[in-house]
């Protein structure tokens, strides 16, 4: 671990390396859709095992430029998680489409034994979100997409790098969507996004849903959206995914040594670890006792917990036009009362490790 961060701290975190490259663009002046753009949709596509990347504006427009290709608009019905990030049901509500949330499972993520009952003549697509870097249920979830003929669109934002039995999550849906912001492990210096198809039909409308729909410099094919990935932030990405295997290892390692201390108190739940799954852990999430209680003496120690997120979707002002009522999905609303997400990122020393455990330990004793 030494050697890691020796490594980390050498090469990932040394601005020059990067801003080398940038000085290079500047001189360049290929600041829109240039190469440095291609070579980073290519290497991120290899990393998540796809034919195809579309380097997008954000997390947020890779789910929103899925959901177009799809030809999804009002009156349609997307179903997906009622607890993750306001982007997901955002996308949905932003197309025109209608958000319908489903519970979830110990594992925070969509519960695929819950999705039949809620498909409808009018749904027309399924977003599992693979939540805190935690990959959904994908090989149950494609059977019913193959089973009701409804396309999968990934939320894979929180999950560079995550699988199910050897595959990477992303790869299983017509799209997987992922995210560049700054507290991504693979972040742009600013915000960004990636599709990542192995459908060239998909590939095709996303070019051109991503750039104005034009087919050349002169002719437009349909009236779309300016979200492109700049190609200084493809700088940024090209440098930085060279170390995501050493970013996810680094978080697995931190989140193992929380796992073996804290399965030893009984007011903490941690959630199964699944065999075959590979969990990345963009958070680490824990069911805890007197929750807040905890949150606010760990805070006042010094340690940034949080929670991720204390009001689930359905309970939104935004979503009261669904009709949504508090007791809909229980172990949603269970999970938002009882999480806490500890610090499991790569730069953690091991005495700051040591420290949160040492202080979570302190309070329930």
């Amino acid at each position: 671990m030494e050697v890691g961060y020796s490594y980390l701290k050498e090469q990932f975190n040394n601005p020059d390396l990067i801003l080398s490259d940038i000085r290079k663009l500047v001189k360049s002046g290929d600041f829109t859709l240039g190469r440095e753009l291609e070579k980073f949709e290519e290497n991120f596509s290899a990393v998540i095992q796809t034919k195809y990347g579309v380097g997008v504006g954000s997390g947020t427009d890779a789910l929103r430029l899925s959901l177009i290709a799809l030809g999804v608009g009002s009156g349609d019905e997307i179903i997906t998680a009622a607890n993750s990030f306001y982007a997901t049901a955002g996308a949905i509500a932003t197309v025109g489409a209608r958000p319908v949330f489903v519970d979830v499972d110990d594992n925070y993520t969509l519960n695929a034994g819950l999705i039949e009952a809620a498909i409808t003549g009018e749904t027309k697509a399924i977003i599992p979100v693979h939540l805190n870097g935690c990959p959904a249920d994908m090989e149950k979830i494609m059977l019913l997409s193959k089973k009701h003929a409804i396309p999968v669109v990934e939320d894979a934002c929180q999950a560079i790098g995550a699988e199910v039995n050897g595959k990477k999550v992303g790869s299983f849906g017509v799209t997987g969507c992922f995210s560049f912001h700054p507290l991504k492990p693979i972040n742009v210096w600013g915000d960004g996004g990636m599709v990542v198809t192995s459908s060239e039909k998909m590939r095709g409308k996303l070019l051109l849903l991503r750039n104005h729909g034009l087919i050349s410099r002169d002719e437009c094919e349909f009236y779309a959206y300016n979200s492109r990935l700049d190609t200084l932030h493809a700088v940024v990405g090209n440098h930085l995914i060279r170390h995501v295997d050493w970013i996810i290892n680094a978080k697995i390692e931190n989140a193992k040594l929380y796992d073996d201390e804290f399965s030893k108190i009984p007011d903490i739940t941690i959630p199964p670890r699944r065999k075959g799954y590979k969990n990345v852990f963009h958070n680490y999430v824990i069911m805890v006792k007197n929750r807040d209680k905890l949150l606010k003496f760990l805070m006042e120690q010094g340690i940034d917990a949080k929670v991720h997120y204390p009001i689930p979707l359905h309970l939104q002002k935004a979503s009261e036009y669904l009709g949504y009522v508090k007791g809909d999905f229980p172990a949603t609303e269970y999970q938002a009362d009882h999480i806490i997400s500890l610090p499991v990122h790569q730069h953690l020393t091991g005495e700051q490790k040591e420290y949160v455990i040492q202080k979570v330990k302190e309070f329930f004793r």
